[in-house]
Formats: C-alpha cells, structure tokens, sequence
C-alpha cells in the first residue's frame, strides 16, 4: 500500500473537531451475498459512541490511525463539455480511528474511522466548493463515518506478515443518512503495525446526496466509489 505522507501538524489542525472514537462491542450482522455496496439499512449495535468514552474491550489491543500516513477518497465518473469521459477522484488524509483486535487476534466489531469531508481536495477548486456547499453540504454533516458490525471470510486471527482478504459490514453515515454498507478489504499485520485498504460502491440516492453538475460537468455517474488505504500504530 501506497503510504501517503503530509504535515502531522496541518492533519491535527483539520481533525480537532471530530468525535471521539467507538470501541466496545456489538452483534454481527450477515452482508448479502458479501458483495460490496449498501447492502440494507443500518444494523443496530451498541457501540459507545458519546464523546470521551474510548475504553476497549477487556484483552482487546487498540491500533490507532496514523492520518499522514492513511488516506480516504471517491472516485466519480463524469461527462465533461469539450472533453468527454472523465474520473473525479478526490482525496483527503483528514482520517482518524481505530482498529480492534481481540486476545485472540481476530477483529472487532466498533472497529471506526471518521473522516473529514471538508478537508477533501481534486484537482479541481470549483468541483470541491461545489461538494462542499451543495453536494455533501460540509457546514452540516462534516464528517462520514464508518462503525464495523460484523467481518465476512475471515476463518480465524490475523496471520503475522500475512495480507489477509476480507469482507468488512458496517454502518456508514454520509450526509445525514445511516446505511449498513460492506467493503472488499485487504488487511496485513506487522508486529506493531496493521495496514490495509478496503474499497466500496453506493448510489448517491442513498445517501440522498444531489448529483454535483457544475462548470464543464455535464453529468455524474450516481454510482460512486469510496477507498480508504490505512496505517495504524498499536496504542501504547
């Protein structure tokens, strides 16, 4: 994985008003078909999620996101005037969270990330102001969240050193809407470092997000899709 690096400080100063993270456990919940995309509406869990609780489970082992070195983007497909095809693909490192792995080694459930959507950046200033302002409108949902219910093809504890390929189940909420959603997933466990990248699709009629026509951009394939690639340092 393509480790991405930018400035600790300017991260921080992005990530200063994001929730505290989740990290007890909940039931598992069954993907359709373990195929990836918003797979039916959000599973009920009881992970904690008020500001300030961030104890884990008892023998869990904490792995915390490091953000410059992780990164969270879409990729959209549009129909440019005078050009034609084109992908959007935008991209932030304004992602924090933690992953959770039992005494046995295996995942847990509350595993999280958050991400700061008003820290995503293209290549284009006009597309971006355009998803802050109308498309994702940033000023009232900043952030997209994603809390693991349940992991599909994982048959026991992460091998040391070796890439693992999994189904994640969780619920991801984006613009004030809450859908249980399945990523395709590789994770890699290191000695004190886990890695992995895990990629999605949705329609924006899920999310109830408007299609970002502006410009040049003479449409937006509905079907969008989300990636994130992570590092986490296990918690001292």
């Amino acid at each position: 994985m393509t480790r991405l690096r930018s400035s600790r400080s300017a991260v921080a100063g992005s990530l200063a008003l994001l929730l505290s993270l989740a990290v007890s456990q909940t039931g598992h919940v069954q993907a359709q078909e373990a195929t990836p995309g918003v797979v039916g509406a959000e599973v009920a869990n009881q992970c904690v999620t008020d500001i300030g609780t961030s104890e884990a489970p008892d023998g869990a082992t904490t792995f915390s996101i490091v953000s410059d070195e992780s990164a969270a983007r879409y990729r959209a497909q549009e129909e440019l005037a005078s050009v034609g095809a084109n992908e959007a693909v935008g991209e932030t490192n304004a992602i924090i969270g933690a992953i959770l792995l039992g005494a046995d080694g295996t995942p847990l459930p509350c595993s999280r990330f958050d991400v700061d959507l008003r820290t995503l950046q293209s290549d284009e200033a006009r597309r971006d102001n355009f998803l802050y302002n109308n498309t994702l409108e940033t000023g009232t949902y900043p952030l997209a969240t994603f809390v693991l219910t349940s992991i599909e093809g994982l048959d026991g504890p992460l091998a040391d050193g070796e890439e693992s390929s999994l189904t994640l189940v969780g619920n991801l909420s984006v613009h004030g809407e809450t859908k249980a959603i399945a990523w395709d997933a590789t994770v890699t466990l290191d000695g004190d470092t886990l890695t992995g990248n895990a990629t999605t699709t949705f329609n924006m009629d899920d999310f109830n997000i408007e299609e970002p026509v502006v410009g040049p951009v003479m449409s937006v394939d509905k079907n969008i899709t989300l990636e994130v690639d992570i590092t986490a340092d296990r918690a001292a």
